[in-house]
């Protein structure tokens, strides 16, 4: 007999496997919202990016164009050759003074031929549509051919900065009021050469391979000698980086000892890649200027500053490709009597390769983009104006570099300068995309399997 009070439990309810219970609706919930979070991290990085370049892009493209007024010029000789011999030495001591009359009457008589009707009634007036530039200009032509003294030549100038910033929208004529390098005049006569063919917005190739210039001739500066600056100093932090920043890689990594010593080097190195860049300037400064009495604003010194920001950075890729060799590689080419060296050189090193190159190429664009180490060495205050002679003068001689040059635009009064800065930031971007593409090309070149 069984009691009727016990009670009997109840049957357990059986859980489906094909039927999502509350635990599991709770933890699919979250995986959802975390695949959210996550596609919206990417969109707001890339909708920034694209913020971003619509700015570079917005702001720059300008500056690859530039404003060219066409004008016939008659090459007086009674200016510009009084004795008529033609001797190139005296030809030489007509400074630019002595061209400038002959630009602005010939672009006033092309005003005037044209039929232009404007209350600018003096050739003296049309120096407010000419860039300071362009006398030099004609006299570098006169003194590289002396026989076209005596004809008149068409000469392709540069105009005024205010008259390409009025082209571009930079300069309005609610601001003209208050600009003493041009008024209104100048604006309405700019309108009509334009629509003459005189004046005319074209590709401005000396913006990439020109140099330098002063604040009076915004017009007239370009990329092209901090370009070289930097390419001077990429040579130096290779030449450097690479061969120093790989043996130091090899050694700790393949044959140094686990110590305390080879510990502390480690977290030096470790450190110095965190060490901001303004303080391997001073370091710079210090010892290769001050110390050493190496010239100052050379692109040795920046290379040589560069490099020591870039070695962690090398060392630190090199030894983790390092690291990812498998150890059996090294193993079997010791067991088939290969020497340590042996197996380091002709087995890990050539798999580790991809790496090392990826690193190095890296190291190499944050290096072309520092600024910071530069402006202690005095590369930010230099105008590079001039190319340099030569091999030896490309390292030696002051010089400028892109991110310095950027810098430099970006703090003058000028707009036009503005505009070029934003202009050499394309430049630079391109430089470092440029820079990543070959890596990634040379990690798929040299990867093998194993």
């Amino acid at each position: 007999m069984t009691d009727p009070t016990i009670d009997t439990p109840e049957p357990r309810r059986r859980i489906s496997l094909t039927a999502e219970d509350a635990r599991t609706k709770r933890r699919n919930a979250a995986e959802k919202r975390f695949r959210a979070y996550g596609i919206a991290a990417i969109a707001t990085g890339l909708f920034f990016l694209v913020v971003l370049l619509g700015a570079i892009l917005s702001n720059g493209v300008g500056a690859f164009q530039q404003t060219f007024i066409k004008t016939e010029i008659f090459l007086d000789p009674a200016k510009l050759d009084k004795k008529g011999n033609r001797d190139i030495e005296e030809i030489k001591k007509v400074s630019t003074f002595g061209y400038t009359p002959l630009i602005q009457d010939a672009l006033f008589a092309q005003v005037t031929a044209l039929g232009i009707q404007t209350p600018l009634d003096s050739s003296k007036d049309m120096k407010a549509l000419i860039s300071a530039s362009a006398a030099a200009q004609v006299r570098d032509v006169v003194i590289a051919d002396p026989a076209l003294i005596g004809q008149t030549v068409e000469f392709r100038l540069l105009a005024a900065s205010r008259v390409d910033g009025y082209l571009k929208g930079r300069v309005v004529r609610e601001d003209v009021a208050r600009d003493k390098n041009i008024d209104a005049e100048h604006l309405d006569l700019t309108d009509a050469l334009v629509n003459t063919g005189v004046i005319a917005k074209e590709f401005n190739l000396d913006f990439i391979l020109g140099a330098d210039a002063s604040e009076s001739r915004a017009e007239q500066a370009g990329m092209g000698v901090a370009m070289l600056g930097s390419l001077f100093m990429m040579f130096v932090v290779l030449a450097l980086s690479l061969p120093l920043g790989v043996a130091a890689s090899i050694y700790l990594e393949e044959f140094a000892p686990k110590n305390r010593w080879t510990d502390l080097i480690e977290v030096n190195i470790s450190n110095l890649a965190a060490v901001p860049s303004i303080v391997f300037g001073i370091l710079g400064l210090a010892v290769f200027i001050q110390f050493a009495h190496l010239p100052q604003s050379a692109p040795l010194v920046g290379g040589l500053v560069l490099t020591l920001m870039t070695m962690p950075t090398i060392i630190i890729s090199t030894r983790a490709s390092l690291k990812a060799v498998p150890p059996s590689i090294r193993d079997a080419a010791l067991g088939i009597g290969a020497s340590k060296m042996q197996s380091v050189f002709h087995h890990v090193l050539p798999l580790a390769m991809p790496g090392i190159l990826t690193g190095t190429i890296i190291g190499l664009a944050q290096a072309l983009g520092e600024t910071a180490p530069l402006l202690l060495i005095g590369m930010v205050g230099y105008i590079a104006t001039n190319y340099p002679d030569g091999i030896a003068a490309g390292f030696l001689s002051p010089n400028s570099a892109m991110p310095a040059q950027i810098y430099e635009w970006a703090k003058r009064a000028d707009p036009a300068y503005y505009e070029r800065a934003w202009g050499g930031i394309i430049i630079l971007l391109v430089f470092l995309l440029t820079m990543n593409i070959i890596a990634i090309l040379l990690r798929r070149r040299f990867e093998r399997r194993w």
